[in-house]
Protein backbone atom coordinates (compact mmCIF):
# COMPACT_ATOMS: atom_id res chain seq x y z
CA UNK A 1 0.00 0.00 0.00
CA UNK A 2 2.94 2.36 0.54
CA UNK A 3 3.89 1.73 -3.07
CA UNK A 4 0.50 3.06 -4.10
CA UNK A 5 1.10 6.17 -2.03
CA UNK A 6 4.36 6.82 -3.86
CA UNK A 7 2.76 6.12 -7.24
CA UNK A 8 -0.04 8.59 -6.53
CA UNK A 9 2.33 11.33 -5.36
CA UNK A 10 4.40 10.96 -8.53
CA UNK A 11 1.52 10.26 -10.95
CA UNK A 12 1.71 12.00 -14.30
CA UNK A 13 -1.79 13.34 -14.88
CA UNK A 14 -1.74 17.12 -14.96
CA UNK A 15 -0.40 17.42 -18.51
CA UNK A 16 -3.98 16.71 -19.54
CA UNK A 17 -6.18 16.42 -16.42
CA UNK A 18 -7.32 19.34 -14.27
CA UNK A 19 -7.42 19.83 -10.54
CA UNK A 20 -11.19 19.99 -10.24
CA UNK A 21 -13.04 22.14 -7.68
CA UNK A 22 -14.39 20.89 -4.38
CA UNK A 23 -17.65 22.82 -4.29
CA UNK A 24 -19.99 23.11 -1.33
CA UNK A 25 -23.55 22.02 -2.17
CA UNK A 26 -25.44 24.81 -0.44
CA UNK A 27 -28.98 23.56 -1.05
CA UNK A 28 -28.25 19.93 -0.28
CA UNK A 29 -26.30 20.86 2.86
CA UNK A 30 -29.27 22.83 4.17
CA UNK A 31 -31.72 20.02 3.44
CA UNK A 32 -29.60 17.27 5.00
CA UNK A 33 -28.31 19.19 8.01
CA UNK A 34 -24.69 18.40 7.13
CA UNK A 35 -21.98 20.20 5.23
CA UNK A 36 -21.86 18.55 1.80
CA UNK A 37 -19.10 19.02 -0.77
CA UNK A 38 -18.98 17.75 -4.35
CA UNK A 39 -15.71 16.84 -6.04
CA UNK A 40 -16.41 18.04 -9.58
CA UNK A 41 -14.81 15.41 -11.81
CA UNK A 42 -17.51 16.22 -14.36
CA UNK A 43 -15.39 19.28 -15.18
CA UNK A 44 -12.49 17.26 -16.58
CA UNK A 45 -11.71 17.70 -20.32
CA UNK A 46 -13.57 14.46 -21.12
CA UNK A 47 -16.23 15.16 -18.46
CA UNK A 48 -15.14 12.31 -16.17
CA UNK A 49 -12.34 11.18 -13.85
CA UNK A 50 -11.23 8.47 -16.28
CA UNK A 51 -8.70 10.79 -17.91
CA UNK A 52 -6.51 10.57 -14.78
CA UNK A 53 -5.88 6.82 -14.86
CA UNK A 54 -5.72 6.54 -18.64
CA UNK A 55 -3.07 9.24 -18.95
CA UNK A 56 -0.97 7.95 -16.06
CA UNK A 57 -0.96 4.42 -17.53
CA UNK A 58 -0.02 5.59 -21.01
CA UNK A 59 2.70 7.87 -19.60
CA UNK A 60 4.53 4.77 -18.30
CA UNK A 61 4.94 3.23 -21.77
CA UNK A 62 8.35 2.75 -23.33
CA UNK A 63 9.21 4.31 -26.69
CA UNK A 64 8.78 0.89 -28.28
CA UNK A 65 5.32 0.49 -26.72
CA UNK A 66 4.31 3.94 -27.94
CA UNK A 67 5.39 3.13 -31.47
CA UNK A 68 3.05 0.10 -31.55
CA UNK A 69 0.11 2.14 -30.28
CA UNK A 70 -2.50 1.54 -27.58
CA UNK A 71 -5.90 -0.09 -27.53
CA UNK A 72 -8.80 -0.38 -25.11
CA UNK A 73 -12.34 -1.74 -24.97
CA UNK A 74 -14.90 0.69 -23.61
CA UNK A 75 -18.38 2.02 -24.30
CA UNK A 76 -17.90 5.31 -22.52
CA UNK A 77 -15.67 7.46 -20.38
CA UNK A 78 -12.53 5.31 -20.40
CA UNK A 79 -12.59 5.34 -24.21
CA UNK A 80 -12.53 9.13 -24.27
CA UNK A 81 -9.79 9.25 -21.65
CA UNK A 82 -7.56 6.91 -23.66
CA UNK A 83 -8.24 8.74 -26.92
CA UNK A 84 -7.38 12.17 -25.50
CA UNK A 85 -4.32 10.90 -23.60
CA UNK A 86 -2.95 9.16 -26.66
CA UNK A 87 -3.49 12.21 -28.84
CA UNK A 88 -1.70 14.43 -26.33
CA UNK A 89 1.32 12.08 -26.43
CA UNK A 90 1.25 11.55 -30.18
CA UNK A 91 0.33 7.86 -29.92
CA UNK A 92 -2.08 5.96 -32.16
CA UNK A 93 -5.17 4.80 -30.21
CA UNK A 94 -7.65 2.13 -31.22
CA UNK A 95 -10.92 1.99 -29.28
CA UNK A 96 -13.13 -1.11 -29.55
CA UNK A 97 -16.72 -0.24 -28.66
CA UNK A 98 -19.84 -2.42 -28.66
CA UNK A 99 -22.17 -1.80 -31.59
CA UNK A 100 -24.79 -0.79 -29.00
CA UNK A 101 -22.77 2.29 -27.96
CA UNK A 102 -24.79 5.52 -28.41
CA UNK A 103 -23.61 7.66 -31.30
CA UNK A 104 -22.75 10.60 -29.05
CA UNK A 105 -20.02 8.53 -27.37
CA UNK A 106 -18.68 7.10 -30.62
CA UNK A 107 -18.46 10.56 -32.15
CA UNK A 108 -16.76 11.95 -29.03
CA UNK A 109 -14.00 9.34 -29.26
CA UNK A 110 -13.48 10.01 -32.95
CA UNK A 111 -13.33 13.74 -32.31
CA UNK A 112 -10.51 13.08 -29.83
CA UNK A 113 -8.50 11.26 -32.47
CA UNK A 114 -9.30 7.65 -31.59
CA UNK A 115 -9.81 5.01 -34.29
CA UNK A 116 -13.11 3.37 -33.42
CA UNK A 117 -13.91 -0.27 -34.13
CA UNK A 118 -17.52 -1.28 -33.43
CA UNK A 119 -17.71 -4.95 -32.48
CA UNK A 120 -20.16 -7.10 -30.52
CA UNK A 121 -23.30 -6.30 -28.57
CA UNK A 122 -21.71 -5.85 -25.14
CA UNK A 123 -18.46 -5.05 -23.35
CA UNK A 124 -17.34 -8.69 -23.07
CA UNK A 125 -17.52 -9.18 -26.84
CA UNK A 126 -15.72 -5.88 -27.46
CA UNK A 127 -13.03 -6.81 -24.93
CA UNK A 128 -12.49 -10.21 -26.57
CA UNK A 129 -11.95 -8.52 -29.92
CA UNK A 130 -9.51 -6.03 -28.37
CA UNK A 131 -7.54 -8.92 -26.87
CA UNK A 132 -7.39 -10.54 -30.30
CA UNK A 133 -6.00 -7.34 -31.83
CA UNK A 134 -3.40 -7.07 -29.07
CA UNK A 135 -2.19 -10.56 -29.92
CA UNK A 136 -2.16 -9.90 -33.67
CA UNK A 137 -0.68 -6.39 -33.73
CA UNK A 138 1.27 -6.06 -30.49
CA UNK A 139 -0.56 -2.96 -29.25
CA UNK A 140 -0.61 -2.19 -25.52
CA UNK A 141 -3.96 -2.72 -23.83
CA UNK A 142 -4.97 0.11 -21.46
CA UNK A 143 -7.32 -1.40 -18.83
CA UNK A 144 -10.16 0.72 -17.42
CA UNK A 145 -9.53 -0.08 -13.74
CA UNK A 146 -7.57 -3.26 -12.95
CA UNK A 147 -4.05 -1.85 -13.14
CA UNK A 148 -1.79 -0.23 -10.49
CA UNK A 149 -0.90 2.74 -12.70
CA UNK A 150 -4.55 3.38 -13.56
CA UNK A 151 -5.42 3.18 -9.85
CA UNK A 152 -2.61 5.61 -9.01
CA UNK A 153 -3.89 8.06 -11.59
CA UNK A 154 -7.39 7.94 -10.12
CA UNK A 155 -5.84 8.33 -6.64
CA UNK A 156 -4.82 11.90 -7.48
CA UNK A 157 -8.51 12.73 -7.01
CA UNK A 158 -8.20 11.74 -3.33
CA UNK A 159 -4.94 13.68 -3.05
CA UNK A 160 -6.73 16.81 -4.25
CA UNK A 161 -9.63 16.35 -1.82
CA UNK A 162 -7.33 16.30 1.22
CA UNK A 163 -5.37 19.26 -0.11
CA UNK A 164 -8.52 21.26 -0.79
CA UNK A 165 -10.10 20.40 2.57
CA UNK A 166 -7.39 20.11 5.26
CA UNK A 167 -10.00 20.73 7.97
CA UNK A 168 -11.96 17.95 9.72
CA UNK A 169 -13.61 15.60 7.24
CA UNK A 170 -15.91 12.73 8.17
CA UNK A 171 -16.40 10.69 5.00
CA UNK A 172 -15.81 10.52 1.25
CA UNK A 173 -18.41 8.76 -0.90
CA UNK A 174 -17.12 7.15 -4.09
CA UNK A 175 -19.01 5.43 -6.95
CA UNK A 176 -17.84 1.90 -7.71
CA UNK A 177 -17.87 -0.15 -10.90
CA UNK A 178 -14.59 -1.94 -11.52
CA UNK A 179 -13.11 -0.24 -8.45
CA UNK A 180 -10.20 1.79 -9.82
CA UNK A 181 -11.42 5.13 -8.46
CA UNK A 182 -12.21 3.97 -4.94
CA UNK A 183 -8.96 1.98 -4.74
CA UNK A 184 -6.92 5.04 -5.67
CA UNK A 185 -8.77 7.38 -3.31
CA UNK A 186 -8.74 4.89 -0.42
CA UNK A 187 -5.06 4.01 -0.85
CA UNK A 188 -4.13 7.68 -0.48
CA UNK A 189 -6.69 8.95 2.03
CA UNK A 190 -6.56 6.08 4.54
CA UNK A 191 -2.76 6.17 4.82
CA UNK A 192 -2.66 9.92 5.47
CA UNK A 193 -6.02 10.47 7.20
CA UNK A 194 -7.18 7.13 8.62
CA UNK A 195 -9.91 8.98 10.54
CA UNK A 196 -11.71 9.82 7.27
CA UNK A 197 -14.17 7.12 6.20
CA UNK A 198 -14.10 5.98 2.58
CA UNK A 199 -17.54 4.71 1.62
CA UNK A 200 -18.37 2.87 -1.60
CA UNK A 201 -21.66 3.44 -3.41
CA UNK A 202 -23.13 0.95 -5.88
CA UNK A 203 -26.50 0.40 -7.59
CA UNK A 204 -28.69 -2.23 -5.99
CA UNK A 205 -28.61 -4.16 -9.26
CA UNK A 206 -24.79 -4.09 -9.64
CA UNK A 207 -23.37 -4.74 -6.14
CA UNK A 208 -19.96 -6.09 -7.19
CA UNK A 209 -17.90 -4.72 -4.29
CA UNK A 210 -20.69 -5.17 -1.74
CA UNK A 211 -20.95 -8.91 -2.49
CA UNK A 212 -17.17 -9.32 -2.65
CA UNK A 213 -16.63 -7.69 0.75
CA UNK A 214 -19.34 -9.85 2.27
CA UNK A 215 -17.89 -13.03 0.73
CA UNK A 216 -14.28 -12.11 1.48
CA UNK A 217 -13.36 -12.71 -2.15
CA UNK A 218 -14.24 -11.45 -5.60
CA UNK A 219 -17.51 -12.75 -6.98
CA UNK A 220 -18.97 -12.61 -10.48
CA UNK A 221 -22.56 -11.41 -10.73
CA UNK A 222 -24.89 -13.33 -13.03
CA UNK A 223 -26.17 -10.06 -14.45
CA UNK A 224 -26.08 -6.34 -13.71
CA UNK A 225 -28.55 -3.50 -14.22
CA UNK A 226 -28.18 -1.26 -17.23
CA UNK A 227 -29.43 2.12 -16.02
CA UNK A 228 -26.24 3.15 -14.21
CA UNK A 229 -24.22 1.98 -17.19
CA UNK A 230 -20.98 3.67 -16.12
CA UNK A 231 -20.59 1.12 -13.30
CA UNK A 232 -22.28 -1.89 -14.93
CA UNK A 233 -19.43 -4.31 -14.17
CA UNK A 234 -19.99 -7.94 -13.18
CA UNK A 235 -16.79 -8.34 -11.12
CA UNK A 236 -14.62 -5.96 -9.11
CA UNK A 237 -11.03 -5.76 -10.34
CA UNK A 238 -8.35 -7.86 -8.67
CA UNK A 239 -6.05 -4.93 -7.81
CA UNK A 240 -8.90 -2.65 -6.66
CA UNK A 241 -10.33 -5.36 -4.41
CA UNK A 242 -6.98 -5.88 -2.69
CA UNK A 243 -7.07 -2.21 -1.68
CA UNK A 244 -10.80 -2.02 -0.98
CA UNK A 245 -10.93 -4.94 1.45
CA UNK A 246 -8.27 -3.23 3.57
CA UNK A 247 -9.33 0.41 3.38
CA UNK A 248 -13.03 0.76 2.44
CA UNK A 249 -15.16 1.36 5.54
CA UNK A 250 -18.65 0.70 4.21
CA UNK A 251 -20.68 0.05 1.07
CA UNK A 252 -24.06 1.69 0.38
CA UNK A 253 -26.51 0.38 -2.23
CA UNK A 254 -29.00 2.71 -3.91
CA UNK A 255 -31.97 2.32 -6.25
CA UNK A 256 -32.52 3.72 -9.73
CA UNK A 257 -35.03 6.20 -8.33
CA UNK A 258 -32.50 7.43 -5.77
CA UNK A 259 -29.92 7.96 -8.52
CA UNK A 260 -32.43 9.99 -10.54
CA UNK A 261 -33.22 12.10 -7.48
CA UNK A 262 -29.49 12.69 -6.95
CA UNK A 263 -29.10 13.89 -10.56
CA UNK A 264 -31.77 16.48 -9.80
CA UNK A 265 -30.11 17.44 -6.50
CA UNK A 266 -26.80 18.06 -8.24
CA UNK A 267 -28.52 20.07 -10.96
CA UNK A 268 -30.25 22.22 -8.33
CA UNK A 269 -26.89 23.07 -6.74
CA UNK A 270 -24.60 23.27 -9.78
CA UNK A 271 -26.83 23.54 -12.88
CA UNK A 272 -24.85 20.61 -14.26
CA UNK A 273 -26.42 17.33 -15.43
CA UNK A 274 -24.64 14.17 -14.26
CA UNK A 275 -24.80 10.82 -15.97
CA UNK A 276 -26.29 8.17 -13.62
CA UNK A 277 -22.88 6.93 -12.44
CA UNK A 278 -21.81 10.53 -11.88
CA UNK A 279 -24.62 11.04 -9.35
CA UNK A 280 -24.16 7.67 -7.62
CA UNK A 281 -22.02 9.05 -4.77
CA UNK A 282 -24.57 11.77 -3.90
CA UNK A 283 -27.35 9.17 -3.88
CA UNK A 284 -25.32 7.01 -1.48
CA UNK A 285 -24.47 9.99 0.71
CA UNK A 286 -28.15 10.85 1.05
CA UNK A 287 -29.12 7.29 1.97
CA UNK A 288 -26.24 7.09 4.47
CA UNK A 289 -27.34 10.31 6.17
CA UNK A 290 -30.96 9.10 6.31
CA UNK A 291 -30.08 5.68 7.74
CA UNK A 292 -27.45 6.91 10.22
CA UNK A 293 -29.20 10.12 11.25
CA UNK A 294 -26.01 12.14 10.67
CA UNK A 295 -26.05 15.80 11.67
CA UNK A 296 -23.35 18.46 11.48
CA UNK A 297 -20.85 16.22 9.65
CA UNK A 298 -18.63 17.15 6.71
CA UNK A 299 -19.16 14.80 3.79
CA UNK A 300 -17.70 14.68 0.27
CA UNK A 301 -19.28 13.03 -2.79
CA UNK A 302 -17.28 12.43 -5.96
CA UNK A 303 -19.31 13.54 -8.98
CA UNK A 304 -17.55 11.17 -11.33
CA UNK A 305 -18.92 12.06 -14.76
CA UNK A 306 -21.38 14.00 -16.89
CA UNK A 307 -21.54 12.09 -20.19
CA UNK A 308 -25.32 11.96 -20.16
CA UNK A 309 -27.33 11.03 -23.24
CA UNK A 310 -29.89 13.79 -23.76
CA UNK A 311 -32.61 11.26 -24.58
CA UNK A 312 -32.41 9.84 -21.06
CA UNK A 313 -33.38 13.09 -19.36
CA UNK A 314 -37.13 12.51 -19.57
CA UNK A 315 -36.74 9.14 -17.83
CA UNK A 316 -34.59 10.71 -15.11
CA UNK A 317 -37.08 13.53 -14.52
CA UNK A 318 -39.94 11.02 -14.37
CA UNK A 319 -38.24 8.91 -11.70
CA UNK A 320 -36.63 11.68 -9.64
CA UNK A 321 -39.81 12.55 -7.76
CA UNK A 322 -40.28 8.94 -6.63
CA UNK A 323 -36.61 8.72 -5.69
CA UNK A 324 -36.91 11.84 -3.57
CA UNK A 325 -40.04 10.40 -1.90
CA UNK A 326 -42.10 13.25 -3.37
CA UNK A 327 -44.43 10.97 -5.30
CA UNK A 328 -46.22 7.70 -4.55
CA UNK A 329 -47.66 5.44 -7.23
CA UNK A 330 -50.79 3.47 -6.32
CA UNK A 331 -53.26 1.15 -8.02
CA UNK A 332 -56.66 1.93 -6.50
CA UNK A 333 -60.01 0.26 -7.13
CA UNK A 334 -62.86 2.79 -7.07
CA UNK A 335 -66.61 2.41 -7.73
CA UNK A 336 -67.65 2.68 -11.37
CA UNK A 337 -70.19 5.48 -10.96
CA UNK A 338 -70.42 9.23 -11.47
CA UNK A 339 -68.55 11.25 -8.85
CA UNK A 340 -66.20 8.47 -7.78
CA UNK A 341 -63.09 10.28 -9.01
CA UNK A 342 -64.10 13.38 -7.08
CA UNK A 343 -64.59 11.27 -3.96
CA UNK A 344 -61.17 9.70 -4.45
CA UNK A 345 -59.55 13.13 -4.73
CA UNK A 346 -61.32 14.20 -1.57
CA UNK A 347 -59.98 11.09 0.16
CA UNK A 348 -56.38 12.05 -0.56
CA UNK A 349 -56.96 15.56 0.81
CA UNK A 350 -54.88 18.53 -0.33
CA UNK A 351 -52.21 16.38 -1.94
CA UNK A 352 -51.85 16.79 -5.69
CA UNK A 353 -52.74 14.00 -8.10
CA UNK A 354 -49.71 13.78 -10.40
CA UNK A 355 -51.15 11.04 -12.61
CA UNK A 356 -54.53 9.43 -13.07
CA UNK A 357 -55.18 6.70 -15.61
CA UNK A 358 -57.89 4.09 -15.75
CA UNK A 359 -60.14 2.12 -18.06
CA UNK A 360 -63.54 0.53 -17.54
CA UNK A 361 -63.16 -2.83 -15.81
CA UNK A 362 -66.72 -3.99 -15.10
CA UNK A 363 -70.11 -2.40 -14.25
CA UNK A 364 -69.17 -2.12 -10.59
CA UNK A 365 -65.46 -1.17 -10.40
CA UNK A 366 -62.70 0.79 -12.10
CA UNK A 367 -58.97 0.23 -11.58
CA UNK A 368 -57.05 3.49 -11.28
CA UNK A 369 -53.33 4.07 -11.78
CA UNK A 370 -52.63 7.12 -9.62
CA UNK A 371 -49.58 9.21 -8.85
CA UNK A 372 -49.88 11.25 -5.66
CA UNK A 373 -47.61 14.12 -4.70
CA UNK A 374 -45.99 13.96 -1.25
CA UNK A 375 -44.45 16.57 1.06
CA UNK A 376 -43.11 14.46 3.93
CA UNK A 377 -41.60 11.48 2.15
CA UNK A 378 -42.01 7.81 2.99
CA UNK A 379 -43.94 8.44 6.22
CA UNK A 380 -46.60 10.38 4.33
CA UNK A 381 -46.78 7.64 1.70
CA UNK A 382 -47.61 5.11 4.41
CA UNK A 383 -50.16 7.50 5.92
CA UNK A 384 -51.94 7.97 2.57
CA UNK A 385 -51.97 4.22 2.00
CA UNK A 386 -53.40 3.58 5.45
CA UNK A 387 -56.02 6.33 5.10
CA UNK A 388 -57.28 5.09 1.73
CA UNK A 389 -57.66 1.56 3.03
CA UNK A 390 -59.52 2.81 6.10
CA UNK A 391 -61.95 4.55 3.73
CA UNK A 392 -62.68 1.21 2.07
CA UNK A 393 -60.51 1.48 -1.02
CA UNK A 394 -58.56 -1.53 -2.27
CA UNK A 395 -55.02 -0.16 -2.79
CA UNK A 396 -51.84 -1.69 -4.20
CA UNK A 397 -48.61 0.29 -3.61
CA UNK A 398 -46.62 0.29 -6.86
CA UNK A 399 -44.03 2.89 -5.85
CA UNK A 400 -41.25 0.30 -5.71
CA UNK A 401 -42.47 -1.89 -8.57
CA UNK A 402 -40.08 -1.52 -11.52
CA UNK A 403 -42.41 -2.91 -14.19
CA UNK A 404 -45.15 -0.49 -13.23
CA UNK A 405 -42.87 2.55 -13.35
CA UNK A 406 -41.08 1.63 -16.58
CA UNK A 407 -43.98 0.23 -18.61
CA UNK A 408 -47.38 0.09 -16.97
CA UNK A 409 -47.88 3.79 -16.28
CA UNK A 410 -47.66 4.35 -20.05
CA UNK A 411 -49.90 1.45 -20.98
CA UNK A 412 -52.94 1.45 -18.71
CA UNK A 413 -55.88 0.82 -21.02
CA UNK A 414 -57.99 -2.01 -19.65
CA UNK A 415 -58.17 -5.76 -19.90
CA UNK A 416 -58.09 -7.53 -23.23
CA UNK A 417 -61.21 -9.53 -24.10
CA UNK A 418 -61.14 -13.18 -25.18
CA UNK A 419 -57.38 -13.59 -24.78
CA UNK A 420 -56.54 -17.06 -23.53
CA UNK A 421 -53.28 -18.61 -22.29
CA UNK A 422 -51.55 -15.23 -22.04
CA UNK A 423 -48.24 -14.97 -20.16
CA UNK A 424 -46.20 -11.82 -19.61
CA UNK A 425 -42.44 -11.45 -20.12
CA UNK A 426 -39.96 -8.61 -19.86
CA UNK A 427 -36.97 -8.61 -22.23
CA UNK A 428 -33.76 -6.64 -22.65
CA UNK A 429 -31.90 -6.63 -25.94
CA UNK A 430 -29.11 -4.57 -27.56
CA UNK A 431 -30.38 -1.26 -28.90
CA UNK A 432 -29.07 -1.09 -32.46
CA UNK A 433 -30.61 -0.93 -35.96
CA UNK A 434 -32.61 -4.05 -36.71
CA UNK A 435 -32.58 -5.40 -33.14
CA UNK A 436 -36.32 -4.95 -32.59
CA UNK A 437 -37.22 -6.51 -35.94
CA UNK A 438 -34.92 -9.45 -35.23
CA UNK A 439 -36.56 -9.89 -31.83
CA UNK A 440 -40.07 -9.90 -33.29
CA UNK A 441 -39.22 -12.29 -36.09
CA UNK A 442 -37.63 -14.84 -33.79
CA UNK A 443 -40.26 -14.59 -31.08
CA UNK A 444 -43.41 -14.37 -33.14
CA UNK A 445 -43.16 -17.37 -35.46
CA UNK A 446 -44.84 -19.93 -33.24
CA UNK A 447 -46.87 -18.08 -30.61
CA UNK A 448 -49.20 -15.12 -30.95
CA UNK A 449 -48.09 -11.81 -29.40
CA UNK A 450 -51.17 -10.45 -27.63
CA UNK A 451 -49.60 -7.36 -26.05
CA UNK A 452 -46.43 -5.41 -26.73
CA UNK A 453 -44.83 -2.35 -25.17
CA UNK A 454 -41.43 -1.02 -26.11
CA UNK A 455 -39.87 2.16 -24.77
CA UNK A 456 -36.42 3.44 -25.64
CA UNK A 457 -34.80 5.20 -22.67
CA UNK A 458 -31.69 6.31 -24.53
CA UNK A 459 -29.65 3.49 -23.03
CA UNK A 460 -27.54 0.81 -24.70
CA UNK A 461 -30.33 -1.74 -24.24
CA UNK A 462 -34.01 -1.62 -25.14
CA UNK A 463 -36.66 -2.91 -22.76
CA UNK A 464 -39.80 -4.67 -23.94
CA UNK A 465 -42.89 -5.97 -22.18
CA UNK A 466 -44.67 -8.70 -24.15
CA UNK A 467 -47.87 -10.65 -23.67
CA UNK A 468 -47.74 -14.01 -25.49
CA UNK A 469 -50.40 -16.68 -25.88
CA UNK A 470 -48.76 -19.98 -24.98
CA UNK A 471 -50.91 -23.02 -24.06
CA UNK A 472 -49.89 -24.71 -20.81
CA UNK A 473 -48.59 -27.79 -22.62
CA UNK A 474 -46.15 -25.68 -24.64
CA UNK A 475 -44.68 -23.59 -21.81
CA UNK A 476 -41.51 -25.68 -21.42
CA UNK A 477 -40.79 -25.56 -25.15
CA UNK A 478 -41.44 -21.80 -25.06
CA UNK A 479 -38.87 -21.25 -22.31
CA UNK A 480 -36.34 -23.31 -24.29
CA UNK A 481 -36.93 -20.96 -27.23
CA UNK A 482 -36.32 -17.95 -24.99
CA UNK A 483 -32.97 -19.37 -23.91
CA UNK A 484 -32.00 -19.71 -27.58
CA UNK A 485 -32.88 -16.07 -28.20
CA UNK A 486 -29.89 -15.04 -26.09
CA UNK A 487 -31.64 -12.04 -24.51
CA UNK A 488 -32.10 -11.41 -20.81
CA UNK A 489 -35.70 -12.03 -19.76
CA UNK A 490 -37.92 -12.53 -16.75
CA UNK A 491 -41.45 -13.81 -16.22
CA UNK A 492 -43.85 -11.08 -15.02
CA UNK A 493 -47.01 -13.19 -15.27
CA UNK A 494 -47.50 -13.20 -11.49
CA UNK A 495 -47.02 -9.45 -11.10
CA UNK A 496 -50.16 -8.18 -9.29
CA UNK A 497 -50.23 -5.01 -11.39
CA UNK A 498 -50.59 -7.16 -14.51
CA UNK A 499 -53.60 -8.89 -13.01
CA UNK A 500 -55.25 -5.55 -12.21
CA UNK A 501 -54.74 -3.68 -15.46
CA UNK A 502 -53.83 -5.93 -18.36
CA UNK A 503 -54.61 -9.66 -18.04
Amino acid sequence: MKAYLQKILTASVYDVARQTPLDEAINLSKRLGNRIYMKREDLQPVFSFKIRGAYNRIAQLTDEDRERGVICASAGNHAQGVALSARRMGIRATIVMPRTTPGIKVNAVRALGGRVILHGDNFDEAKAHADKLVEERGMTYIPPFDDPDVIAGQGTCGMEILSQHPRPLDAIFVPVGGGGLIAGIAAYVKQLRPDVKVIAVEPEDAPTLHHALRAGERVTLDEVGIFVDGVAVRQIGEHPFAVAKEFVDDCVLVSTDEVCAAIKDIFDDTRSVMEPAGALAVAGLKRYVEERGCEGETLVAVNSGANMNFSRLSHVAERAEVGEHREAVFAVTIPERPGSFREFCEAIGNRSVTEFSYRYADPEHAHVFAGIGLHDGAEEREAVLRDLRERGYSVLDLTDDEMSKVHLRHMVGGHAQNVSDEILYHFEFPERPGALLKFLRRLGKRWNISMFHYRNHGADYGRVLVGIQVPAGQRERFRESLDKLGYQYRDESDNPAYALFLS
